[in-house]
């Protein structure tokens, strides 16, 4: 195993007041990971940090081999797939759907004057087949659902074959077969030995992905559980976590909270 993000003591403060809190954390690279906790826990600026948005304002993160602070960060980026609601508000309405995921080899959010080889076609074709997205392929993204604006999301997040995938809230907002449809696809993709570490931020713990290994809890700011998913995804730690006594259950590797 090798560690593909580590977090030493890492702190972020924004005026004046602190988002994340002395926070030690470390992902090995056939680790899959889901971060839960309340708004305002800093789940999104855990996020950032991992994908070389932001830096620290205190302590030591290290991403793929490389401190950050010490690292070109365009050159870092390429090599982490990032989904999430705000890299979607970036992609052009209008693009088609190929382009959407072809255009990441470029690390661009638009298809502009840059050629691309018949190896990236080719690539983003496989993509959108894995992801159940073929039939797409000439649509207009902003005609999609949302189930399937997510769906292309992801796509073009591992487009590029990255070694880190984050992914934040890929199931908010979906109808519940659409949701499932997701999972189903997470999960085999989690499954294959030849995919990225990942980690994947929800609110939901129905949302999280058969297959996900390990779980960080955060709340206020600070790391309240994190370790092998069945040890911390529990009635007792997500009681701590949301301030309300809930009752956990597994079965079959999917869990359900509702409160106690």
């Amino acid at each position: 195993m090798a560690s593909v993000l580590q977090l030493s003591d890492v702190s972020v403060v924004r005026d004046g007041t602190t988002i994340l809190d002395s926070i030690d954390w470390t992902v090995e690279d056939d680790e899959r990971w889901v971060i839960l906790g309340p708004n305002g826990a800093g789940k999104t600026t855990l996020l950032q940090l991992a994908s070389a948005l932001i830096h620290p304002t205190s302590g030591e993160a290290t991403l793929l081999d490389s401190k950050l602070g010490s690292v070109d960060v365009f050159e870092l980026r390429p090599r982490i797939g990032f989904a999430s609601t705000a890299m979607a508000r970036r992609l052009p309405r209008n693009e088609r759907v190929l382009d959407v995921v072809m255009t990441a080899a470029y690390s661009v959010t638009g298809r502009w004057t840059e050629s691309y080889a018949e190896i990236d076609t080719r690539r983003a074709e496989r993509v959108l087949s894995e992801w159940r997205l073929s039939h797409l392929a000439e649509r207009k993204f902003g005609d999609l659902s949302d189930g399937e604006q997510k769906r292309v999301q992801i796509a073009r997040s591992v487009m590029t074959d990255p070694e880190l995938l984050l992914l934040d809230e890929p199931a908010a907002s979906l109808d519940l077969g659409s949701r499932e449809e997701l999972l189903h696809l997470l999960s085999g993709f989690a499954s294959s030995p030849e995919a990225p570490a990942i980690v994947m931020v929800t609110h939901h713990v129905e949302e999280i992905p058969v297959g996900f290994t390990h779980a960080l809890l955060l709340a206020d700011g600070t790391v309240k559980a994190a370790g092998p998913i069945d040890e911390v995804v529990t009635s007792e730690t997500l009681s701590e976590t949301f301030g309300l006594d809930l009752d956990v259950r597994n079965e079959s590797g999917r869990f359900t909270a509702r409160a106690a």
